[in-house]
């Protein structure tokens, strides 16, 4: 009898476990399916994107490949502007350069050296001699970067002028000077990009203040930086300038020889008018020897422009390679005669 219930109590057991069981394998086969399933989706997922990633990576190796085209053109075309590269000469040049009557050079690819809008010495005379370039306000430690893409040529120190002083040679055609640096941040024959950090604003040299003397060259001629950069709109005053040789004279000061150059292009004199307005003039007043321009301000459009620049709607379309609905930004610059 005893052993009669204890065998009833093991087979009793049993299906007690065995409907246990059945519920925990029925979840696990479920368990399997599902992850089954998913890594089917996700294999098809990733069999999708392939032909994108490939065609991204197509897109890509393509944009690259012109990238390098394009800094290649713009190498040769700068070693053939400036025939001799050195990393001591920084306002003269070692043997004559050609200089052509006249050169467009691309601003696009730009920067602002700083975030600072205030002008605090403009180029030209000042106190018997020649200011080659502006004075920004900055304070000692603001960062300063590379106005456009280039090669550092020269990375020094003058203890009674520039101070600590950086030239940058770029691949418009343009060379830069950051001059009265607490710090710089590169070494000569460096590659930089536009926009890259190169020194700490400062007070070194011949200073009586912290601020960055900016300087813009071509082959070796001064260049007003306000023709370029307009600081307090922290924008360029047109997206290229165009170089005109007219007038030669050398003039001697303090620091050296140098070559100045009277331009007679359309970006001789820049003036900014009560509504922002960017227009370039020139002394003579000739319309074939310049272009002039607007700069987009809020509220601006075509017909509003048209007006006060004394042209038309198509006239601007023209020039500018737009249509009549095309929409203004501002700070966008439009050329208008």
């Amino acid at each position: 009898m005893n052993v009669f219930l204890c065998e009833t109590q093991i087979l009793t057991r049993m299906e007690a476990d065995m409907k246990l069981d059945y519920p925990r394998k029925v979840g696990m086969l479920i368990a399997v399916l599902i992850t089954l399933s998913l890594n089917s989706f996700a294999q098809d997922l990733i069999a999708r994107q392939a032909p994108i990633d490939k065609t991204f990576k197509k897109i890509d190796s393509l944009v690259l490949q012109k990238l390098i085209i394009s800094e290649s053109i713009s190498s040769s075309l700068v070693s053939d502007l400036y025939p001799h590269w050195n990393n001591s000469h920084n306002k003269t040049f070692s043997s004559p350069i050609d200089i052509p009557e006249k050169y467009s050079i691309d601003l696009s690819d730009f920067s602002m050296p700083t975030a600072s809008k205030h002008i605090t010495s403009s180029f030209g005379p000042r106190k018997g001699r020649m200011h080659y370039g502006i004075d920004i306000k900055v304070y000692t430690g603001d960062t300063i970067v590379a106005a456009f893409g280039g090669k550092v040529r020269i990375v020094n120190s003058e203890r009674r002028g520039y101070g600590n002083y950086i030239v940058i040679r770029h691949n418009n055609g343009l060379e830069t000077l950051y001059a009265h640096l607490s710090k710089q941040l590169v070494n000569e024959n460096q590659e930089v990009k536009a926009g890259e950090a190169i020194g700490l604003g400062g007070n070194t040299g011949r200073s009586t203040g912290s601020h960055l003397h900016f300087e813009t060259r071509f082959l070796g001629v001064a260049i007003n930086p306000a023709k370029i950069f307009d600081f307090r709109q922290q924008y360029l005053v047109a997206d290229r300038y165009v170089f005109t040789k007219s007038k030669i004279s050398t003039q001697k000061d303090s620091h050296s020889t140098r070559i100045n150059i009277k331009e007679n292009a359309y970006t001789a004199k820049a003036e900014t008018n009560t509504n922002n307005n960017i227009v370039k003039s020139n002394s003579n007043n000739n319309s074939e020897d310049f272009n002039q321009y607007h700069m987009v301000k809020r509220g601006d459009n075509l017909t509003r422009i048209a007006k006060t620049k004394a042209t038309s709607i198509s006239q601007l379309c023209k020039l500018n390679g737009i249509t009549a609905k095309t929409i203004l930004q501002p700070g966008q610059i439009l050329r208008y005669s």
